[in-house]
């Protein structure tokens, strides 16, 4: 089925038409939801959550029949660092797959208490930690609240409280950094029981900034905020570049990617940009649109180096998340 729609005239082939048969009922939910006009003779997209269709499917069950009591997942391999809640790390990587894959939200009961046992790691400041440890993290707080929010707690005093912590916690040039690499320390720092304190003089950094600004833009209030708006040009200006601390120090490390989004990779960063500033455009963010096209295959699915294939269907959860990126950054 081919599609018109005008966004399509920046790729080589329909990337529409392998998703909506590939036999996949979650990634055939969010093309129709995403893609279609109600006049393709298919279910109009509701505005509510998807609902059980998606929720009892046996993806879902699974990832549920592994939940602990208390809301948390367990980490399944080595715990190689005392200081380290395994548990929520891992509690954050199986709310990435029911939360951005399986539209689960707040209505569901495994949602609630998963939700519970993220922000009891809240601090007094607002910040969630235990995955660094006692240090202080930009990324993870943010990666976790975003998820929160797309699951319908943006308007929990919790999340506004890390919102705020995060405006806070900015460098002085507008994006944000790992406090402790601002200071030079390696990753051994992650066992200091002290909590090392930023310079905000220090330069940004761009695989924080590309994941604090996936939760801005999981945020339908703090999406439009000047600090997002900023930092999303910010972040345009560094694609194809290595980061200026060593933890993605290789221009490689933008086109190594994953779903759900992981670290910031182009697919990551644009999807965030696009929502936060939908008209923006730069060479960079046109470059990078056009190194997707060159990698999608004539099937329309996108063929790149891709991370994490859990579920054995990344292609196609993949070129969905490109898909709607071309279609927020029309030509």
């Amino acid at each position: 089925m081919m599609v018109s729609m005008t966004w399509l005239d920046g790729l080589r082939f329909d990337p529409i038409a392998p998703l909506l048969s590939s036999g996949h009922p979650a990634v055939r939910f969010w093309a129709i939801r995403g893609f279609l006009p109600e006049s393709a003779g298919l279910p109009a997209a509701t505005a509510g959550a998807p609902g059980e269709e998606l929720w009892d499917l046996p993806p879902v069950r699974r990832i549920l029949r592994r939940q602990a009591a208390n809301g948390s997942w367990t980490y399944p391999g080595r715990r190689p660092r005392a200081s380290t809640e395994y548990d929520l790390l891992e509690t954050y990587r199986q709310l990435g797959f029911l939360v951005e894959m399986f539209g689960i939200t707040h209505p569901h009961p495994a949602l609630a208490a998963a939700a519970e046992y993220v922000l009891a790691h809240q601090t007094g400041q607002g910040d969630l930690r235990g995955i660094y440890g006692n240090q202080v993290s930009p990324n993870y707080t943010a990666a976790l609240i975003g998820l929160l929010s797309k699951a319908g707690y943006s308007e929990d005093p919790r999340v506004e409280r890390a919102f705020s912590w995060l405006e806070a916690s900015r460098q002085d040039d507008g994006g944000w950094a790992l406090p402790l690499r601002t200071r030079g320390r390696k990753l051994d720092a992650l066992d200091d029981p002290h909590t090392i304190t930023g310079d905000p003089a220090q330069p940004f950094s761009h695989l924080v900034t590309g994941i604090v600004l996936r939760a801005y833009a999981a945020h339908p209030k703090h999406r439009d905020s000047t600090s997002a708006q900023k930092a999303a040009e910010l972040l345009a200006a560094r694609f194809f570049e290595p980061d200026v601390y060593p933890d993605k120090g290789r221009a490689v490390d933008w086109t190594e990617f994953s779903f759900p989004f992981w670290m910031t990779d182009l697919v990551s960063a644009l999807d965030a940009i696009s929502i936060i500033r939908p008209g923006f455009r730069s060479e960079k963010t046109d470059r990078a649109r056009h190194w997707l096209a060159a990698h999608q295959e004539p099937s329309g699915l996108f063929t790149v180096h891709l991370l994490r294939d859990r579920f054995h269907d990344l292609q196609l959860w993949f070129s969905l998340a490109v898909s709607r990126v071309f279609a927020r950054m029309r030509s």
